[in-house]
């Protein structure tokens, strides 16, 4: 082959190295000797910049081939002869060293692991040694004279995966091996290396030659035998190795144009590799290729030059894809980058233009005349001091600079003050008779509500004005106080905003924050304010009962100024800093229980207690109210179900016993998705069986076309066909067992049915819309529905034994009836003691010793003789022993209780109690009076006794509630003795009085 031309001055990464080609370059070859000389050197001059550029791959000499390392040597050491400068010999002081014997006389070597890639003849790689023992040992091969090694790439783990290996791990991995694992890891086929350099833990390999291990000589470090590999034998004429030698310099080529990073491998290449042959070639574009370890690992081991090249041909080629998709990449970007700067110079010209014609104001510009032309219809009605601000602001705004922080904040601050509804407010409603129908419609029952509520109408009627007014709603949880708030805005014709306060500790959620705080922001007020438009609306405060507390301050306490009708005319927001007028707002707040809202705060309102509903009430709200938008949100349509009163009734008392109505909301909604899915299953399965009869029908008739068979066998065998709808819908039956019979005629005739045929699908949807069955939910299959039910009668005794008498208590749901159970442990002189349990509270254990004291008292006065209470161990319990009990209000019950036991009388029948009792006998006023009633009428108890000072309580029900009850209204223990002792009323014929 033909050798290149190069200066024997040339140096590369600052190091010289000498080659056979430096030694031949004194003798001049013509440049057109050879057509892969010109292509060669037409490759080493693109891109070419100067003899010092450094790339990822350097090169020794020329090397790989037996003469080519020969002459390598003896040029190093006629150079060394000669008597060099000293300069020079400085600089070629880490070049490849001459040495005695020849690299192909090195039949054992140390071996040296490469993780990554394999070294190919004539490049150079550093590697990092991290066994002290391996870099001794090169360290004193390199001062013998002797500095060859073996480098030899690793396999990879066979219980790993390569590409998902980080290289740290494959590095720590690498320097974990040693001996006869790291012998087994290795590859056989690796290159001889030249140590060039040691730099504490970093070793510069330069390759030679390829090698081939045979045998394991020593462990620590790993020394192997190898044996020298060269090239087969090829004939350098064939065209097919010219042929693709030529493609690769072609794709190198190709691939230089978008490449610098090769166009510097390339000339640092051809200055410093010496002859140029085919299987150099074949090694140069592998070793610069992106190839992985494999890939590159099978070049290195292939001999046949031929296959060599072709391998590197495969491996360049892919390289050119990935060049031109980077270069499409980076068009792209490139494209895009350059577009949007153009798109950017061209609007600010545009900008610039536009200003200097006068069509467009600069930003300051536009954000002033935004502002001025938002306050503008509200200057009349916007107070002085607010104008004043705002009038300040827009001078400051012009004097910003726009991108200063303090232009944002101003901007914003400015965005809030026009926003505000200065003056505007909504034309209410005086209609009194408007709003009691708006109220009516939305929500039945809460009298008490709705009555507060056109007081206020009235009263803003007389007067020509409306005030702000602060309503608290207190009840349990689904008794409508939160959407009793939105027909309330309905009715007044008031905008309705509501936020919640459940939680809130904050402060800033009320005042607002100061305007100094990054990303500050006025109080709920103010954005409710924002949001609705007008000064005037009604704001609906929820959950106040649940406010928090913590380090940011107590919200309670904030809400005072917002909630205090002589201050909030002048409330004061930290963003806003000017007072606003909050006078005209009406506050409705709900709460479930109103002990726990501060006093201070529950001073500032009107309470209007919600108790819930009784089961009337609640059977009218299911039937007009939550079923009807019930059935609408399901799609299902008023003839197609039916649930009847008994199935209501039935719901409310064993499923949703609670005071609100949000349970037996669910438990409708669950019972109408049930019977949509069973509307769903039947219509499906009576579409799937009209189309199987239409598709035998057609079969029939074309058989019949066919054939003519006789008119009587005809007929036979399609109503044999016809008449066994069972099996045909045999697989919908399965899943539905409550579908009735389809509604198919089945005894219809053969001329019929091919009518039927003949007129199409008109025909099959009047079928489809004319199958409607009624669903019909009644209290026999309510179960089916909504599942077991989840409470049971409260009433355990028909007639109350001995000892036991029926309370009244008040709870969660609403009320219900409690039983006192008293019995005898044992007697004896001296053993007089009560025992209590039913997990009674502190103020119900001191009632049950009142009751007992009281008992005793009365017990002496009326029979002296009995020394009962003095010398029996009594048991106190309340059942539902599960369930906390306390408050007072037990007191006349239990000393009832125990003088039924004492006297051994039981008690007169349907007869239940609540009431306090104290030591001298007076009987104290209790809560809860509707609760306790409407659990007595479920219990169909006829006989109540009240304490005397609940008889306005009492009056105040609704007459339904009281309808049919002898209620009885008692200030003294003695009253309670007669009525429920007396002698006359144990034979249980007193006739109940309707009230």
């Amino acid at each position: 082959m033909l050798k290149l031309i190069t200066s024997s001055s040339s140096r590369i990464h600052h190091h010289r190295f000498p080659s056979a080609a430096a030694v031949t370059a004194l003798r001049p070859v013509a440049e057109s000797s050879s057509p892969l000389l010109r292509v060669l050197n037409s490759l080493g001059g693109l891109g070419r910049r100067n003899g010092n550029s450094v790339g990822r791959l350097f090169f020794c000499s020329g090397s790989g081939s037996g003469d080519g390392s020969d002459q390598a040597v003896d040029a190093e050491v006629k150079s060394t002869e000669s008597g060099a400068p000293d300069e020079a010999q400085a600089k070629a002081s880490s070049a490849i060293v001459s040495t005695y014997p020849r690299p192909e006389d090195y039949l054992t070597v140390l071996a040296l692991p490469l993780p990554h890639r394999p070294l190919f003849p004539g490049f150079y790689m550093p590697i990092y040694v991290k066994d002290p023992k391996l870099l001794a040992a090169l360290q004193e091969s390199r001062e013998r004279q002797a500095p060859y090694a073996g480098a030899f790439l690793l396999k990879d783990d066979p219980g790993a995966d390569p590409s998902i290996v980080s290289g740290s791990e494959t590095e720590k991995s690498v320097y974990d091996l040693k001996g006869k694992e790291l012998f087994n890891r290795l590859h056989e086929v690796g290159t001889l290396a030249q140590i060039s350099s040691i730099h504490g833990e970093q070793v510069i390999l330069i390759g030679h030659r390829r090698l081939r291990i045979t045998e394991m000589v020593s462990e620590d470090p790993l020394t192997v035998k190898v044996d020298h590999l060269k090239d087969k034998p090829y004939n350098k004429d064939d065209d097919l190795i010219k042929a693709t030698s030529f493609e690769v310099i072609s794709t190198l080529r190709d691939v230089l144009k978008t490449s610098s990073l090769w166009r510097d491998h390339v000339q640092t290449y051809t200055k410093h590799i010496g002859d140029f042959t085919y299987p150099k070639l074949a090694d140069f574009g592998a070793a610069i290729s992106g190839a992985n370890k494999l890939q590159c690992q099978e070049v290195l081991e292939e001999l046949d030059v031929y296959k060599r090249l072709k391998l590197t041909l495969e491996l360049v080629k892919k390289e050119m894809e990935i060049s031109k998709i980077q270069e499409s990449i980076a068009k792209a970007i490139e494209e895009k980058i350059s577009g949007e700067q153009r798109r950017y110079l061209l609007n600010e010209q545009l900008k610039a233009i536009k200003k200097e014609l006068g069509l467009e104001t600069d930003d300051k510009t536009a954000l002033t005349s935004k502002f001025r032309e938002r306050i503008e219809p509200k200057r009349e009605k916007c107070p002085p001091h607010v104008l004043q601000v705002i009038d300040e602001e827009l001078t400051k705004l012009q004097l910003l600079e726009a991108s200063s922080s303090e232009f944002s904040v101003t901007r914003n601050y400015l965005d809030w003050l026009t926003a505000l509804p200065w003056g505007e407010y909504s034309d209410e409603n005086f209609d009194v008779t408007r709003a009691q129908g708006i109220l009516d419609e939305d929500h039945y029952g809460l009298t008490d509500v709705k009555e507060r509520i056109l007081e206020f109408i009235a009263v803003g009627k007389l007067r020509g004005t409306s005030q702000g007014k602060i309503i608290c709603l207190s009840g349990p949880p689904g008794v409508g106080k939160t959407s009793i708030g939105r027909s309330i805005a309905r009715a007044l014709n008031r905008k309705f905003f509501r936020f919640s306060v459940g939680g809130l500790a904050d402060v800033a959620e009320i005042k607002g924050h100061r305007r100094t705080y990054i990303g500050a922001m006025p109080g709920k007020m103010v954005q409710c304010l924002k949001n609705v438009g007008t000064a005037n609306p009604l704001v609906l405060i929820d959950e106040i009962d649940k406010l928090g507390r913590g380090h940011a301050g107590d919200p309670a306490s904030a809400l005072l100024e917002l909630l205090d009708p002589e201050q909030n005319a002048n409330f004061l927001d930290h963003y806003l800093d000017v007072p606003i007028d909050l006078s005209k707002v009406l506050f409705v707040c709900t709460a479930n229980v109103v002990e726990m809202i501060p006093n201070p705060l529950l001073d500032r309102m009107e309470v209007v207690a919600i108790a819930g509903y009784i089961t009337d009430e609640k059977m009218h709200i299911a039937r007009d109210y939550l079923e009807k938008s019930t059935r609408e949100a399901c799609g299902i349509k008023p003839e197609q179900v039916e649930v009847t009163d008994a199935a209501l009734l039935s719901l409310i008392e064993n499923y949703c016993r609670e005071a609100g109505v949000r349970n037996l909301q669910k438990h409708i909604e669950k019972i109408y998705r049930k019977i949509a899915l069973q509307l769903v299953r039947k219509g499906e399965t009576k579409a799937t069986v009209a189309s199987v009869q239409s598709v035998e029908a057609k079969r029939v008739e074309e058989d019949n076309v066919e054939s003519h068979p006789d008119p009587n066998q005809k007929e036979s065998s399609m109503v044999a066909d016809s008449s066994n709808p069972e099996q045909m819908s045999e697989p919908y039956n399965e899943v539905d067992k409550e579908q009735t019979d389809l509604p198919v005629d089945q005894s219809e005739s053969p001329e019929n049915l091919l009518t039927d045929v003949k007129e199409g699908s008109d025909e099959d949807k009047e079928i489809e819309t004319t199958t409607i069955e009624k669903v019909l939910v009644d209290k026999s299959n309510i179960a089916d529905y909504v599942g077991k039910p989840v409470f049971h009668a409260e009433r355990i005794y028909d007639q109350t034994p001995i000892g036991v008498v029926m309370g009244l208590a008040w709870t969660a749901m609403g009320g219900s009836t409690l039983y006192i159970e008293t019995t005898l442990v044992e007697e004896g002189d001296g053993k007089g003691a009560l025992n209590l349990t039913g997990q009674l509270g502190d103020v119900m254990k001191e009632s049950a010793q009142i009751a007992h004291t009281v008992a005793r008292r009365i017990l002496l006065e009326k029979e002296p003789e009995n020394r009962f209470f003095a010398n029996s161990k009594l048991h106190l319990h309340v059942p539902a022993g599960a369930t906390p009990k306390d408050g007072p209000s037990a007191g006349c019950t239990m000393t009832t209780s125990l003088l039924s036991l004492a006297m051994k009388k039981p008690v007169k029948k349907d007869l239940a109690m609540t009431g306090e009792v104290t030591l001298t006998g007076k009987i104290l006023p209790i809560g809860g009076v509707k609760e306790k009633t409407i659990a007595a009428r479920r219990s169909e108890v006829k006989t109540i006794v009240f304490p005397s000072a609940n008889r306005r309580d009492f009056d105040e029900l609704a007459p339904n509630v009281k309808e049919g009850l002898d209620v009885h209204f008692v200030d003294d223990f003695m009253q309670i003795f007669d009525l429920a002792f007396d002698d006359d009323n144990s034979q249980h014929s007193e006739k109940s009085v309707s009230l």
